[in-house]
Order: structure tokens, then sequence, then C-alpha cells
């Protein structure tokens, strides 16, 4: 098992890709802070040119941009003032309830205030202010405004351009993150397929195709919503908090410190979430595999569940695993629900709480020195920390549920996997020697003991017995499916595991009792697609083993579609497309696994004019069922419970009357009744 973490093996996926990602989160930092100036901006606007109209104002003689203009004479702002200006009297305008004010002398900006009979009172902590007050109609309002106006404007069209530009820093930053995801998953799909097809052969005798197939489908895609989504999702939410943090600090550094709280309550949400939600979610997942897993097997035998009528044993086993998986994915929407915006609300609420407690006791009073620009900032700061907050929990169920089919694909990337060597081997002539071979499927189980043969180029070996005898196992111990556990075997001299699997199976061909047609062409189903094999070879070899008699019948002859298992085609023309396949590969050791077993006797004779083709200038090993296609074999192996009984032509084994002679004496038997069946 790798020891790194799931975690860990993630990372190192995206670092494959690391420049893009770096490339998105340099537009994501940029956009972030092109956006979070906005609440700055918006306070500037407010305190300097909204709310700073309530400062003192200084009568000045000449007149210029920022000057005003009230009652014949020229006022300018406090802090609009430059060193060349000549100041005389100073006022001062305030703000009371919704009506502004003018004073004609200077009064303390800060302190409760109230108005009675043209009479402005200010309370300070240290003393009591009273001062004449002439109320400002709306269009000597608007004088005071009207210098502001500009810088306004320019503030808000400021502002509208960083969210511009900040909107294509986020798009290039989500694109190019997100297209970096796909690129990462499809890397990831790419390593696991080939890694399967690395796998021995025993990895699949031992798992469900389902299985298999919903880790490489379904487990992959939710990995591929982590990359896309997910971690996407963190990314943002991670710099989004970390900017507003340092812009609270910048605003008031108590405040934000409470604030960071929000940062290990998370965190603990986060690892307990992790703990449940991992639990649910491996179950889930492996459930979802279990029932890919049965839902493939019932397609595949649907025609026995019915003709058995086992329909309802069948939707029985079905809805057991469905049930499962919906009891735990309740559980896991529970989880969510009681928690997920639950948490950030409370989270809210309570920021909230403090924000006021706060600026309520420490701002409010007498000597509030707190401006509305700040209040407005801190307020957006904080309904905008709690955005990235709520988007990180709520992918928290889709993080656990990639985390676990992370862990279930990087299981199956552990699986120990065989080399792939394909240099090119010369092309053997097909001496074959078993030496001492004994072989088990599981531990000291064997199914073969101490077999020792020879096949010589060119010759014709058949293998009978009983089911169970071991003539399967010896073809799978030829192909490599397997190696024995004692003695060896050699092509042309030497050992088979002095070359890798594929170099042994480069110059071998196989036939197998029922022919697998794959989705494509006639064509395609003999080229393989493989690119040493031309149209023009595909064809003669088609033509050799007699399969163009049917073919060129079709409406597309060689092209005519054909679709998984070619369902379309009869047992015998399946059989006859697999002898082209075999035949256009030309190799060295062909293998026919009960190639005629389930040939009719009208198509028999067709299919043994192919193989005659088929066995030509080749060494051929043949699982025989019926004795009667092997009678011209160099040699015969009788096996019984992983020996060799017999060994010999068909005649010197019919003249030792053993276990090959009373085999010939009961299938003869059986077609003579059948024959008398026939015609009686």
């Amino acid at each position: 098992m790798n020891p790194l973490s799931t975690e860990r093996r993630l990372l190192n996926y995206a670092l494959l890709f690391k420049k893009p990602i770096l490339l998105g989160i340099v537009c994501l930092i940029i956009a972030v802070a092109l956006e979070l100036t906005g609440p700055f901006i918006a306070k500037r606007l407010i305190d300097q040119h909204i709310v700073g109209v309530e400062s003192q104002w200084y009568q000045v003689e000449d007149q210029d941009r920022f000057t005003v203009v009230y009652q014949g004479e020229f006022f300018k702002r406090e802090d609009r003032l430059e060193s060349s200006d000549q100041t005389s009297d100073v006022a001062t305008v305030l703000q009371v309830e919704r009506s502004y004010y003018f004073i004609p002398e200077e009064v303390p900006l800060t302190g409760a205030r109230s108005l009675e009979e043209g009479t402005l009172t200010i309370e300070t902590a240290e003393e009591t202010i009273e001062a004449a007050a002439e109320p400002l109609g709306l269009q000597q309002l608007y004088r005071f405004f009207q210098p502001e106006i500009p810088s306004i404007y320019w503030l808000l069209a400021l502002y509208v351009g960083l969210l511009f530009i900040a909107a294509v820093f986020q798009f290039a930053h989500t694109f190019m993150l997100q297209k970096t995801s796909n690129r990462i998953i499809k890397k990831m799909r790419n390593d696991l397929f080939a890694h399967i097809q690395r796998l021995p052969v025993q990895y699949f005798v031992n798992q469900p195709a389902g299985k298999v197939v919903a880790r490489i489908t379904n487990d992959t895609e939710a990995i591929r919503e982590l990359y896309v989504k997910v971690l996407a999702t963190f990314v943002t939410s991670i710099f989004y908090m970390f900017g507003i943090y340092v812009a609270l600090f910048l605003l008031d550094a108590k405040l934000a410190l409470l604030c960071t709280l929000v940062v290990p309550i998370i965190y603990v949400w986060m690892r307990m979430y992790k703990y449940l939600g991992g639990k649910y979610n491996r179950v889930v997942r492996s459930t979802i595999s279990d029932l890919n897993g049965n839902i493939n097997e019932a397609i595949q035998g649907m025609s026995i569940i019915q003709a058995f009528r086992q329909e309802k044993q069948t939707s029985s086993q079905f809805e057991q695993l469905n049930e499962r998986h919906f009891t735990f994915q309740r559980k896991l929407i529970r989880l969510s629900a009681l928690t997920s915006w639950n948490l950030v609300n409370v989270l809210r609420n309570i920021a909230f709480v403090a924000f006021l407690w706060y600026f309520g006791s420490s701002s409010f009073g007498v000597e509030g020195v707190v401006t509305v620009g700040v209040l407005y900032a801190f307020v957006d700061y904080l309904n905008r920390l709690f955005q990235p907050v709520t988007d990180l929990v709520n992918q928290l169920p889709q993080l656990e549920e990639a985390r676990v089919s992370a862990g279930r694909v990087f299981q199956l990337l552990d699986e120990k996997g065989e080399p792939v060597r394909n240099e090119e081997v010369k092309r053997y002539k097909g001496h074959i020697c078993f030496k001492d071979v004994s072989f088990a499927y599981e531990k000291e189980d064997y199914v073969l003991k101490h077999i020792s043969l020879e096949v010589k180029p060119g010759e014709t070996a058949a293998f009978v017995g009983h089911t169970g005898s071991g003539k399967s196992s010896i073809m799978n111990l030829l192909f490599r499916f397997y190696d024995p556990q004692k003695g060896e075997i050699t092509i042309d001299g030497y050992s088979t595991k002095e070359w890798s699997r594929q170099q042994v199976r480069s110059h071998m061909g196989i036939v197998l009792q029922d022919p697998f047609i794959f989705t494509g062409t006639i064509l395609s189903n003999v080229t393989m697609n493989d690119e040493r094999i031309s149209r023009e070879m595909a064809i003669d070899a088609l033509k050799a083993v007699g399969a163009d008699r049917f073919i060129e019948k079709l409406p597309k002859s060689y092209d005519s579609p054909l679709k998984e298992k070619g369902d379309s085609l009869s047992m015998g023309e399946r059989q006859l497309i697999s002898f082209a396949r075999a035949l256009a590969f030309n190799p060295a050791i062909l293998i026919l696994d009960e190639a005629t077993a389930n040939i009719d006797t009208e198509t028999e004779q067709l299919i043994q004019e192919a193989l005659e083709v088929l066995k030509k200038g080749r060494t051929t090993l043949v699982i025989a069922h019926r004795l009667s296609t092997i009678q011209s074999a160099d040699q015969i192996f009788v096996l019984d419970h992983g020996t060799i009984e017999e060994n010999g032509t068909h005649d010197e084994l019919l003249a030792l009357k053993g276990h090959y002679f009373q085999m010939y004496r009961m299938q003869q038997g059986a077609a003579r009744e059948g024959q008398r069946v026939i015609t009686g």
C-alpha cells in the first residue's frame, strides 16, 4: 500500500500542472484584491465626500474649485485649505437628525447634539456648548456638496472599473483552474485505465466488472468535482477570507481579532465532518460499486433471469443494496442539513452581536470617534466574510465524497501490476516444452501436477479430459496469465519468465469457445485497430477462413457495424470472425479453446475447413470437446485431475483402450443414438 495519504497524492496530481494552477491563483489574488477595494472606496466616498461636509469651514478671499458661496461669502472646508489660502472667520456645518445647519462659529464635531428654537446644544465630556444654528435649505446644502461631486463621480467610476477588471481576472482564474482540473482528471483516468490493463488476470476473477467500472467512472467523476468545484471554491474562499481579514485589521485590529475566532470553529467542524462524513461516504461509495456490479450482472444474464423467472429475487437483491445506499445517503443529508447553514448563521449572528457590542459600548458615546464610512466598511466586510465561510461549509459533503472516492481509486492504483515491456521479440518457431510443471490458483491446491510435455514447431497438439482436469490451466500458463509455482515452461528453449508477458504473447493467437465481438465493424474486429494490420490483410484473412460467404451478403459488407457480443450474427459467423482475427495477426503459436464446442453439425464442416487454413504453418494447441475434431492431431494429451494420463496419436490411444478409448466410445455411442432419434 502506498504510504502517502490520499490528500498528498491528490496534491501530487495537481502539482503535475502547477504552472497553470499558480497562474490561476495569481489571477485570483488580483481579482480578490480588486474586489475588496470596494468598501475602502465606499468608506472614502462617505467620510470624505458625503459626510465630510460636516466640518469646520473657513472664510477665504479667493475662489477655487473647493470654494462654496454662502450668503455672498466664500467658504472652504478645513481639510481643503492650502498654505496660500487667506482665512478669517470660522463656521461649522453639522447634521442634527435629518437636517443640516450652518453655525457661524467653531463648535466641536463630536458629542451629543440637540436643537431647540434655533439654538444648537452640544454636550461633550468636558463641557456643554450652545450656539445659534441656521437651517440649510436644499439649494444651499447642495452648494456645500457641489465641490465633492467630481470626486464622487471619479470614485464611483474607479469602483466600477475595478469591478470590470476584477471580473476579467476572475474569469481567467475560473477558466484556468477548471481547465487544469479537467486535465488532472483526464490524466488520472488514463493512468487508472492503463493500470488495470497491467493487473494480473486473477484480480478480475475476484473483482466483479461493475465494481471496476464504478471506480473508473463514478469515483473519478467525484474526484473531478473535487478539482473543478470543491478545491476551486476552497482556494477562492481562503484567499477571500485572508483578504477580508487584512482589510478588517486595517480598519480595526481589536474587532478583527474577535472575528478570527471563526477560523478555529470552522477547522474543528471540518475535522468532525471529515470523521462522520467520511464514514458514511465510504459505505455510500462501496454500495454504488455493488449496485453497478449487480446491474451489470443482471443485464448480462437477463435472458437467464427471465427464462428461470428470477425477476423477483433479482429485484430483491437490488432493492437491498438500494435501501442501504438510501439509508446512508439520508444520514449524510441530515448531517449537512443540521449543521451547514445553521453553523454559518450562528457564526454570522455572533459576529454581528460582537460588532454591535463593540461599537455600541466603545464608539457611540459622547466621545465617539467612529465614522459612518468605517461602520459601512466593517458591515460590508463582515457580510463578505461569511459568504466564503458558507461556500466552504457547503462544499464539505462534496469534499468528503471526493476524498473517499480518491481513496478507492488510489487503492486500485496500488494493486500490484505487472511491468509492461513491448520490445519486439523475434518471431519464435513455436517449440513448446513443459518441464515438471505444477500450478495452483490458491496456495497448495494444485490443479496441475508434474506436467511434462513437448510440442514441436508446426505440430498440432490436442488436450482432452473431463471438466476440471486442467486443460484450460495449461493454456493460461502458456499465455502467462499465471506463472507456475514449480517447474519451467520454455518456447524455443527460452524460459517464458525471461520475457515480459507482452513479449510472450506477441506471437500467440487464441480462439475461444465463445468468441468475443467488440462494438465496431467486422473489419475493426479483425484488425483490433492495430496499425500493423491493413484493410487488405484483414479482408484476405476473412476470405481465407470462408467468412466472405456471409459477409458479402450484408448491406455494408466488410464495414457492417457490429454491436457488443455480435448478437446479430450466428455463433458460427462469430467464430469465423475470431478465426480471421487470429489469422490476420499471423501467430507462431495458436490456441484453440474448444472452438467448435458450440457449433452445430451443419456449420462444423465450414469451421473445420477454416481451422485447417488457420493451423497451417504454426504450432497449434487445441482444447477439444468433440474428439472427432482432433483425430488428425500429431499428439493428444489425456488429462485427469491435473496429470497427463495418456499421450499419443488418435490411433495409438484407441489401441491402448484406456481413458481416451472410453471417452471416444461414449461420444460415438451418443452420436449414433442421436442419429437414430433424428432418422426415427
